[in-house]
């Protein structure tokens, strides 16, 4: 994981209020407009439920305040403010209550395009919307409870199972390929790809070999694990994940797809 972030994430103040500043108001509707032109008939049904619920405003950046009154309600979910990078222990343990890792940060319109850590765009429209969905959020909570209580190095197998399922997951729908992973949905170019390219892998997802997966997070994704359906996260979750977590540090590390065979396995970022 990285030791610094280029970026400070805002501090809320004592009700919970983060104070944004037009530059970054402005960038959040930028970032929000293009994507929502993109997203329809390509996001999952599920995130695009979610995201009506959420009714996320364009014109200015939420209040995570706004955000939990609706992830309450549906999945018993919170947001939790964070800086800009955190520890695996810390974002794990906050998975584990049930309370999603908001950096309180949003990129400068230098990097909007490409960013290397998460920010607020990234957590809130990438990742919340589908954490009003029951499975979704059933598969979140077990994953932190599992990386809570897992060794380091167990924690870097289940980061390869997360980096293919909730931030780059597809799935297949009658209607074809959907996308459901946060760090497909809050990237212009990875949407595009991912559904668009004839370069792309699509596999359909064994959890031993998503587990044996290497990835890089500085790169368009080559390959990407599809579920037929968004129930099988559910699934996913009361299977015994650390069993194939075991079976994977057996059998080792699949030969990367991509020209660099060194893999990252840093804090989940957006692309």
């Amino acid at each position: 994981m990285k030791s610094a972030s280029v970026y400070h994430s805002k501090v809320p103040d004592k009700q919970g209020f983060i104070h944004w500043d037009a530059e970054e108001n402005s960038t959040w509707e930028t970032l929000t407009q293009r994507q929502e032109k993109l997203l329809p008939g390509r996001a999952c049904e599920q995130y695009l439920h979610g995201l009506a619920l959420l009714d996320l405003p364009t014109q200015r950046i939420p209040q995570l305040a706004e955000i939990d009154q609706v992830l309450m309600a549906t999945t018993g979910w919170k947001t939790a403010p964070v800086p800009a990078l955190i520890d695996f222990t810390t974002f794990f343990g906050l998975l584990a209550n049930k309370q999603f890792p908001v950096a309180t940060f949003i990129r400068s319109p230098a990097d909007l395009d490409y960013l290397q850590e998460p920010d607020i765009f990234h957590e809130v429209f990438g990742h919340c919307p589908l954490l009003t969905n029951s499975a979704f959020a059933h598969f979140t909570h077990m994953y932190g409870k599992l990386g809570l209580a897992a060794s380091q190095t167990d924690r870097r197998f289940l980061a390869r199972l997360y980096w293919f399922t909730v931030e780059f997951g597809l799935l297949h729908t009658p209607k074809g390929f959907r996308i459901y992973g946060g760090g497909i949905l809050s990237s212009p170019k990875e949407t595009r790809h991912a559904l668009d390219s004839e370069a792309a892998i699509r596999l359909p997802l064994n959890p031993l070999d998503a587990l044996r997966t290497p990835y890089r997070i500085d790169i368009i994704q080559p390959l990407y694990y599809v579920l037929e359906d968004l129930d099988g996260l559910y699934q996913l979750a009361e299977a015994d994940l650390m069993g194939w977590v075991n079976k994977a540090k057996q059998q080792g590390l699949h030969n990367p797809v991509f020209a660099s065979s060194d893999e990252v396995t840093a804090k989940i970022v957006p692309r």
